[in-house]
């Protein structure tokens, strides 16, 4: 296998205590408003109807401040391998797990917003080398988008999905790996595509858990069960999506309070992976609470909530409408993701799907809410992508 580059740096960023006391400060001094007006009611959606409740936040707060261990997730971020290279005179932070099989190989994993390469540290080691002898393994390379996490922030417009696709191959090229798979959902779902679609010389096949099909196309010839996925698609778009046109039209306003207040920032996340999350109630019946804090301790320490929310300014609305993607394509509709796109639908961009995958329990954050399933179903996917090439 080639190795990398000299472009390419081991990197190992450590919080200073100063910073982790001034979170603690910041939490213990947080001044919140009165609950809810919906308080009281039973636990579902209709306990945060009007956004992350009083007490489920207060709770966090107090975890957060008085129990959350924040190095023991930077050093499990140390042992798997972290590094930087500059591409286009942005520095890209990125997690590299190499394999020990020969067989194994290269996969780019893109993360979204509001998550981060929080969501695949669970994941990354049984990839790169499983348990099972028989399973397919990676060479798991995990970017941190523009702005996001321990990348640079952009400070000119311009990095959009369509370039940071093109840095992906860049920096998979500086790590030996001219050819790859590739995987992401939300964002990452977005840039996936933009790689099979623009860059078929050097990406191999695609996975993705967002798969966006070409506007305007009709609901004619649809199953009952795709009408309703394309139902309610549309009425998260029109109901649900406050979030999605705020970072898409003032980013910089919503950045202030992102990155002068820790409650702040936990709030706007935290209501994300309520939502979006296949459970009753609380999204911490079935991710980790501390998983959820990594993830959001990360945009606290990095100064990235601005940065972050500036990629809906860039890229909202924007993939390319004739965009086709030949390369051999899995797609996995999670049932309570924030967009399902009927099959017939994804034919139309997607023209090689070699597998197609609607589970019966998952949401927006696979690799944290079922992650066992989700390496099951990446691995196939991935297989099935191979098989197609051979």
């Amino acid at each position: 296998m080639p190795r990398p580059t000299a472009d390419v740096h081991p990197y190992e960023p450590r919080a200073t205590d100063a910073e982790l006391d001034d979170l603690r400060a910041r939490l213990a001094a947080a001044r919140l408003p009165e609950a809810e007006t919906v308080r009281g009611a039973a636990p579902g959606p209709g306990r945060w109807g009007q956004g992350v409740p009083l007490a489920d936040l207060v709770r966090v707060v107090d975890h957060w401040r008085t129990d959350y261990d924040w190095r023991s997730f930077e050093d499990r971020l140390h042992r798997i391998g972290q590094f930087r290279t500059v591409i286009d005179g942005l520095g890209i932070h990125f997690l590299h797990r190499r394999s020990a099989r020969a067989d194994a190989t290269p996969l780019v994993l893109t993360h979204g917003w509001p998550g981060s390469v929080a969501e695949f540290v669970d994941v990354v080691d049984e990839l790169a080398d499983p348990a099972d002898a028989a399973a397919p393994a990676f060479h798991v390379v995990v970017p941190s988008l523009p702005g996001f996490g321990h990348s640079d922030r952009p400070a000119t417009t311009g990095w959009g999905t369509e370039k940071i696709a093109a840095a992906w191959v860049e920096l998979m090229g500086r790590l030996g790996h001219r050819r790859f798979l590739a995987h992401g959902g939300d964002w990452g779902g977005n840039i996936t595509t933009v790689l099979g679609g623009r860059f078929p010389a050097h990406v191999l096949g695609v996975h993705t858990t967002f798969a966006e099909a070409p506007p305007g196309l009709t609901t004619d010839g649809l199953t009952a069960a795709e009408r309703g996925w394309a139902e309610e698609t549309r009425d998260f778009w029109h109901h649900r999506a406050a979030y999605a046109k705020q970072q898409a039209t003032r980013p910089q306003t919503i950045g202030y309070a992102l990155v002068d207040s820790p409650v702040g920032l936990l709030a706007w996340i935290l209501d994300k992976f309520a939502e979006w999350s296949d459970t009753e109630d609380s999204p911490f019946e079935t991710i980790s609470l501390d998983r959820v804090l990594d993830n959001v301790t990360l945009y606290w320490l990095t100064r990235t909530g601005a940065s972050a929310a500036r990629l809906y300014h860039e890229s909202h609305n924007s993939l390319d409408p004739g965009l086709r993607v030949d390369v051999p394509s899995a797609v996995t509709m999670y049932p309570r993701d924030i967009e399902k796109c009927p099959r017939p639908w994804a034919q139309e961009r997607y023209r090689r799907i070699v597998r197609w995958n609607a589970p019966a329990e998952g949401g927006h954050f696979p690799s944290l809410e079922v992650p066992g399933y989700f390496v099951e179903d990446l691995r196939q996917g991935l297989a099935a992508v191979l098989a197609a090439r051979r």
